[in-house]
């Protein structure tokens, strides 16, 4: 070897091992808030308000309401924290998943499972102190349906994985009313089944958007098994049986002129979205705008719900 390339050699950098960036103090809080999934409790929020004001008949006692809705969104938060550790794998592969805080390392499974479980026992707390403990009983029930009745046992088996597994998201309205009242009433569980009617209506559109997502993962969503004009009809059928729940609430949780005009109007609209819907998948539309009926949905159970908790306050 000449002196020159043994010069080379003693002067040669070393090879070096990447270096991985920790996450910030920033980026771990915001996986945390990640992991609630904050924009689905927002929609559960919103159903339960309404719910404790018509349940006490005007303005509720301010504990149990700050408490409902702080223990409520805490054991929303932690039913969907165990639901992105269960579901991890196929989030890998669905593109509007890929970017959740167990897939790209952001937290390990270690820190979800104890953050998902720390959520669980502080609403419960919560809840059963400062409300009372069947809205805390009511909210363990919900946690436990969304974990192992629709994550772990439908979701990956039938094409119906979103109509009994969508029973949970409608306990927040049980858990309202409880919360304010301490027994559950014919109204409450008339509110309970429209939510439960409305959750296919609502989310079979938003399976259309990712049908591809869904497929890739294995998922039997309807859209998948079924295709495009099964699920327009079964969107139409589900619209129709909200709206008539709501119309049900007339008479059984005696409600005004208010409440009445936003059901049957914002139903309709919602019926005929649903119609417009299933109109551009037996022509064979190439874009059928499914999101569009997925808004609608949003909106329209908003709308109904603010009329539950507005029209008990008005004097007429």
């Amino acid at each position: 070897m000449s002196h020159a390339t043994q010069s080379d050699a003693h002067h040669a950098p070393t090879a070096q091992r990447p270096t991985v960036q920790r996450p910030t103090l920033r980026t771990k809080a915001a996986a945390y808030v990640a992991l609630t999934k904050p924009r689905v409790i927002e929609l559960l929020l919103v159903t339960a308000l309404p719910t404790m004001v018509l349940a006490a008949g005007g303005v509720p006692p301010l504990v149990p309401v700050v408490a409902t809705l702080i223990g409520g969104f805490l054991s929303a938060g932690s039913a969907n924290a165990f639901n992105m550790i269960i579901d991890r794998d196929i989030d890998r592969v669905m593109h509007r998943t890929k970017q959740r805080p167990l897939v790209t390392g952001t937290l390990s499974v270690g820190e979800a499972k104890g953050f998902a479980w720390t959520l669980a026992v502080v609403s419960t707390l919560v809840l059963g102190v400062f409300a009372n403990w069947l809205a805390a009983a009511l909210s363990i029930a919900a946690i436990c349906f969304y974990v192992f009745v629709y994550t772990m046992l439908l979701k990956r088996r039938t094409e119906q994985n979103i109509v009994w597994g969508g029973i949970a998201g409608c306990f927040p309205v049980l858990i309202g009313w409880a919360g304010v009242t301490g027994t559950l009433d014919w109204p409450a569980w008339i509110l309970f089944t429209l939510v439960f009617l409305w959750t296919p209506a609502h989310y079979w559109p938003l399976s259309m958007k990712y049908r591809s997502d869904y497929e890739a993962a294995d998922v039997p969503m309807l859209a998948v098994v079924r295709g495009r004009q099964m699920v327009g009809v079964q969107v139409i059928l589900y619209a129709w049986a909200s709206l008539a729940c709501t119309l049900l609430l007339i008479p059984v949780g005696g409600m005004g002129l208010l409440y009445a005009a936003v059901a049957v109007v914002a139903g309709g609209w919602f019926v005929w979205e649903s119609h417009a819907l299933y109109g551009r998948a037996i022509r064979g539309e190439r874009e059928i705008r499914a999101m569009r009926v997925f808004h609608a949905s949003n909106t329209y159970l908003t709308l109904v719900f603010l009329a539950v908790g507005v029209d008990p306050l008005l004097p007429f």
